[in-house]
Formats: structure tokens, sequence, C-alpha cells
């Protein structure tokens, strides 16, 4: 299978590293003309940096701000009217108690992690359904149908982005404009590997000795025992944006190695 996205415009939001930037790589690899994001111009000039490295003749361009803001999600509407492709990455993750999340945190979390995609979606998808194609995703997470104790806020927040994204296909049934949610399991992101490496040198271990037993411990469904590396889940959401996948929209497709227990 050849994905050609020659021609489309990809906005990808927290695309200045972890899965997000591989996600940005592989449709700028695919032809798409990407639109790179993240809260600061050091973040993205970087990001812009390793994927023309990547890349060769790679059509990037980024937008510095604040997604998680009604304000900059103005802002980046404003210097990119139109697009094709809009892959709603842009999330948050901090474990903490349930007991000790207060309403700020939840608000924050929403903020972020739903709100920043329901803005940007609304106003993408209508230009999408008028020119009859679009793709529009939403990266969630396996902690979205098992809500993990240890970040009950996080898990909420990405059951959420389920709701909307098949609530949107529903409102998009028949335009052409396919909405999808792709739910990763563990990763080896760059959020997840500053966590991990925090731990690794508070108990003196590897690293690697600290995802092992996370996998153990925490993940213990885990089919392929491992973390999933940030282009394993890249490569679904390269071809979820493509033609070829025109009829699968409305789903909630994983690439979590597993952890899940259902067939379906």
């Amino acid at each position: 299978m050849r994905i050609e996205l020659h021609n489309k415009t990809a906005i990808v939001t927290g695309s200045t590293a972890g899965i997000g930037l591989a996600i940005a790589s592989g449709l700028a690899a695919s032809g798409a003309h990407v639109v790179v994001t993240g809260r600061t111009q050091a973040r993205v000039d970087t990001a812009l940096a390793t994927i023309a490295k990547d890349v060769p003749n790679a059509k990037v361009s980024g937008i510095a701000g604040d997604l998680g803001t009604r304000e900059g999600a103005e802002q980046l509407i404003a210097a990119v009217p139109d697009t094709d492709i809009l892959v709603n990455n842009l999330g948050i993750f901090e474990p903490k108690a349930f007991f000790d999340i207060p309403d700020e945190e939840w608000l924050r979390f929403f903020e972020v992690n739903v709100l920043s995609g329901v803005r940007l979606s609304r106003h993408y998808a209508q230009g999408m359904a008028k020119r009859g194609w679009g793709r529009i995703q939403f990266i969630s997470s396996e902690s979205g149908v098992q809500i993990p104790p240890e970040m009950v806020h996080y898990g909420t927040t990405k059951t959420a982005q389920l709701a909307v994204s098949r609530g949107l296909a529903e409102t998009l049934a028949g335009t052409g404009v396919t909405v999808n949610a792709i739910l990763p399991g563990p990763t080896r992101s760059e959020g997840v590997g500053d966590f991990f490496g925090k731990i690794a040198a508070e108990k003196r271990v590897t690293q690697a000795d600290v995802e092992r037993d996370f996998i153990a411990t925490h993940r213990p469904t885990s089919l392929i025992k491992r973390l999933a590396t940030v282009e394993e889940v890249a490569n679904l959401s390269v071809y979820l944006a493509s033609e070829q996948a025109s009829a699968t929209t409305g789903a909630a497709v994983r690439v979590d190695g597993g952890v899940v227990r259902s067939i379906i």
C-alpha cells in the first residue's frame, strides 16, 4: 500500500515531540504539507528542523501558541483557516491520587485534552464537509477504556475524547469526512520517557528496568510486553489520514499492544 497525501494540508497539535512529532513526520513523508504546533517557538523550530532532516523535501511550517486556551485556538485558525487533515494529539498527563486532584486540575486537563480538539474540530470540520473530504483524529488512549486509578482525571478526559469523536462522526455522516479515535497503549513518548527516567534516577536502576516493572505491575495484560514506539502509533494515524481509510469512521482504533482485554 502506498499512501499519497500530496496536495493535502495536515495540522497536528502538540507535535513538537513524542507521538505528535512522529505523526507529523509520517504525514510529511507521505507528501502532506504539515503544520506543526507547540507552546513555544523554540520547540516548534526544533521540531521543524528534525522533520526536515528526517524527511527530504518535507513541506512543513509551524505555529507557536497554547492550544489549551480559546485564544490559542483562535490564533491557529487565523493563521491556517482550512485544513484537510486534523490530528488532535495535544494532551497532558500526570499520575496523582484521586483525592489529591483539585478542581483546577480537573478543569486544566479538560481544557487541554478535550476542549482543544473540540474547538479546532468545530471550525475545521465545517470546511472539510463543504469540500467533501477530510480526516479528523483524536489521539485518545487505552486509559479511556480502562481508567487508571493513578490518574483518574487523565483517563476521564480520554473517555471524553472517544465520545466527542463518535458524536462528530455521526454529525458528519455522508459528507466524505471521517472521524476516528486512536487508542495508544503505554508508549515511549517524551513525557513517559522523562517520567520513567526520573523514577530510574531515584531508584538507581536503569530506565529499561523501570519500563519492564511498569508493564508487569500496571499493564500486565499487555501482549507485546513492552512500550510501543511513537512510530508504531504514528503508522496507524497516517493510514487513517489516507484515502485508503475512507470506510473507517466513528471508530476507536487500538494500537495498545493488546492491553485492553477485548475482542472488539
